[in-house]
């Protein structure tokens, strides 16, 4: 009697649902531009040694995607960013689809760069690293910086960052938006309040029709309706001088909330924020550190009314 053994087909292989670090890197630099390898470890890996980060970055780097800029008195630290090669590569990648390309050219451009663009991504480590502890939903793709909305006239307001956030509980899902604010007090604290002005006019801005043969717009009533169902909660974080000199900048933010009338219509609806980065880092964003620029005692910046 002979017994026939069927071997069956090998099975297709299937694609893991999880990007290879390599990816992530270059996907991470294409979003947020630029970051030390301390920050990127923070960001992707924060479990593993540096040199599980480092060792793609170098080689990243002989295949001319990414190259580097040493930060003045730091030992050595590196900043990261995407050469030509590389942002052309990550332009067609899926989570980056639609992003404007920023390629910095040169490691001059880089350095010109990397005070600000690292401080606000040192802002969105502190809030993922709070996610993490808490539970939350908020990764590295759920921060975006440079973001420009219209104000009518061809004007734009151009914000450090857009922030999305989940907060998850027992058999709930609350899904939170910001426009993030960086200060390092490099402008005046006049400059620093009168943004405020510019996000109460994106807040009650309406697209204008002219002539009649010009299209209808496509949700009636104001321009942000197209991109969000309830207007991104505005947050301040600042940093660069001294406790005396950012708690006097809060006060100006909180003084043009009560003085200019469409700020103050805007603050009954929209939460106004403003905390020290110091402050975030050491206490965590959902601690109470926040004031709130219409007024009231310091609370989580999910508390904020």
């Amino acid at each position: 009697m002979t017994t026939t053994h069927t071997t069956a087909a090998p099975a297709a292989p299937v694609p893991s649902p999880v990007e290879p670090l390599p990816n992530q890197l270059l996907t991470a630099l294409g979003q947020h531009r630029m970051a030390t390898t301390g920050q990127l470890q923070a960001l992707l890996r924060p479990a593993v040694r540096r040199q599980t980060v480092n060792t793609p970055l170098n080689e990243l780097r002989r295949q001319d995607l990414v190259d580097y800029t040493v930060l003045p008195r730091s030992r050595g630290m590196r900043a990261w960013y995407l050469t030509g090669d590389g942002v052309r590569m990550v332009k067609d990648f899926p989570a980056l689809r639609g992003r404007p390309p920023y390629p910095i050219t040169s490691t001059t451009a880089a350095s010109l760069k990397t005070p600000h663009t690292l401080t606000v991504l040192r802002t969105h480590l502190a809030f993922v690293a709070d996610a993490r502890e808490r539970g939350d939903e908020h990764g590295f793709l759920d921060w975006t910086p440079e973001v420009s909305p219209a104000l009518g006239d061809g004007e734009k307001i151009i914000t450090d960052a857009l922030m999305h956030y989940t907060l998850t509980g027992p058999g709930q899902r609350t899904k939170l938006r910001a426009f993030v604010e960086v200060d390092r007090t490099t402008m005046s604290s006049e400059r620093l309040a009168s943004k405020l002005i510019d996000y109460a006019r994106l807040w009650s801005y309406e697209p204008k029709l002219v002539g009649r043969n010009r299209p209808q717009p496509a949700l009636p009533g104001p321009a942000w309706l197209r991109w969000y169902p309830v207007f991104p909660r505005i947050l301040f974080v600042l940093t660069g001088g001294s406790r005396q000199v950012l708690d006097n900048r809060i006060s100006d933010l909180q003084a043009m909330v009560a003085q200019h009338p469409l700020v103050a219509t805007m603050s009954r609806t929209v939460p106004l924020g403003a905390a020290i980065l110091d402050d975030i880092e050491a206490q965590g964003p959902t601690s109470d550190v926040w004031v709130p620029l219409s007024g009231g005692e310091s609370r989580p910046w999910t508390e904020l009314l």
